[in-house]
């Protein structure tokens, strides 16, 4: 059997990758493997009714394959338009209609974060702090206590300012603390972004902010001690969070 029907007989069990990667060996293979037919039966396995046709949208199913076959690389975001320097964040916290916390916090003091505490913190929550999504962290002083119940009637709002423009937008409107997760010592409350109407398709994002607790020596109380927010459904960077900010609908 010739080298070349050898070929022929093999090119069609590989996978994509280790076909393309015969096209480098030598012409003689290059020119075995560019035959449309091998891209052909490796499209009808991902793709079986897009073969159905008589010949494909992209003029060879080579060129469908290498177009399709995995997803695009994520693009490099250009510089933000506003930085963490130009934003100050207004943050409240109610019990009832008691006003637990009440601060402006600037959007550097909420970038760089703050150090865990020596102790009284749990390895969960130092594990949950120290993880690679980007998150807003920022101390509380003076701490408060909330009750530790599953119905605490706790809510939050927050808004968001920009200096340059002296514009405001709302991230989160009093929502509840409905879930405390014991495990990691958080208590989480989100809402849906008022996104610009510039920006038509993007919608249901949600900001999510977490008070960050201690247990109290009273079972019934929790000592927050930090207040965390971010935007990881889809942002996990600062970067991304910045493009996300500057999205509001900023009025």
């Amino acid at each position: 059997m010739a080298s070349e029907e050898v070929l022929k007989a093999v090119f069609p069990f590989l996978e994509g990758v280790d076909l393309a990667s015969c096209m480098a060996v030598c012409k003689l293979w290059k020119d075995i493997a560019r035959d449309d037919f091998f891209w052909k039966c490796l499209c009808a396995k991902r793709w079986p009714s897009i073969c159905k046709r008589p010949n494909p949208s992209t003029l060879t199913y080579y060129n469908l394959y290498r177009t399709f076959y995995k997803r695009q690389h994520r693009r490099i975001l250009l510089p933000p338009r506003i930085s963490f320097d130009d934003l100050d964040f207004f943050i409240d916290i109610w019990a009832e209609n008691v006003l637990l916390f009440s601060e402006v916090v600037p959007g550097s003091v909420l970038q760089a974060g703050f150090r865990i505490p020596a102790s009284g913190v749990s390895e969960m929550l130092k594990f949950q702090l120290e993880g690679s999504e980007y998150k807003m962290t920022f101390p509380v002083e003076p701490r408060f206590t909330i009750p530790s119940g599953q119905n605490q009637n706790v809510s939050v709002s927050v808004m968001v300012g920009r200096k340059d423009s002296k514009k405001v937008a709302r991230i989160i409107n009093k929502s509840m603390f409905d879930y405390i997760d014991r495990s990691s010592y958080r208590a989480l409350a989100f809402d849906y972004l008022d996104i610009a109407p510039g920006y038509p398709f993007l919608s249901g994002i949600r900001a999510w902010i977490s008070l960050l607790f201690m247990e109290d020596k009273k079972e019934d109380l929790m000592d927050v001690f930090g207040i965390q927010m971010d935007f990881c459904d889809v942002a996990n960077s600062k970067e991304e969070v910045l493009w996300l900010l500057d999205m509001l609908d900023w009025k």
